[in-house]
């Protein structure tokens, strides 16, 4: 079987991502930063006092996220649901609350990548379940409720290939300035 080449899943990804909002893909880049522990999110990304105390709240959280990726079930039994989902869910619930990652594609966009590919099978569960909890405005749940997709909610098959687009914040260049 014939599978698409490197840089065509690499360019579908961008493509993706070029689909969010500039919001979420900040939100994304900035969590990706604290997540993967890539860059110092307290000076790339904080803006006010307000913007500081998020990100020190998301970085209390994200420190769940290597006991998450080493927790990830092998398979469906329920002895092992707990354990994994749970954290998960709080982490998940936090993130959709910031209001940021307001569709299941900018969730699930975000999660293969803080957590690995191995996580998409239990990412419907953990964003349903995240997303219907009473600390979200109504309308907030209704819109990341209608967002995923029957096909995404009862897929019966996931794809095991890492992602290989990982955003990042790009210094904007002066338009004046020389080319090198």
């Amino acid at each position: 079987m014939k599978k698409p080449a490197n840089g065509a899943m690499t360019l579908a990804e961008m493509k993706e991502f070029a689909t969010f909002s500039s919001a979420t893909q900040r939100y994304v880049r900035r969590s990706l930063d604290i997540g993967l522990d890539r860059e110092d999110a307290m000076t790339r990304w904080s803006r006010d006092v307000v913007e500081a105390a998020s990100i020190r709240a998301q970085a209390k959280l994200y420190a769940r996220l290597p006991a998450i990726r080493e927790m990830i079930p092998d398979d469906s039994g329920l002895d092992a649901v707990e354990p994994f989902l749970a954290p998960l869910m709080t982490v998940t619930a936090f993130d959709l609350g910031q209001g940021r990652l307001t569709t299941f594609s900018a969730y699930r966009f975000l999660y293969e990548r803080l957590v690995g590919a191995e996580v998409r099978p239990w990412l419907p569960a953990a964003f349903c379940s995240a997303a219907a909890l009473p600390h979200l405005h109504p309308d907030l749940r209704r819109k990341l409720l209608q967002s995923i997709s029957e096909a995404a909610a009862t897929a019966s098959g996931w794809s095991n290939r890492q992602p290989a687009f990982f955003p990042k914040w790009v210094e904007k260049v002066e338009a004046t300035a020389l080319p090198n």
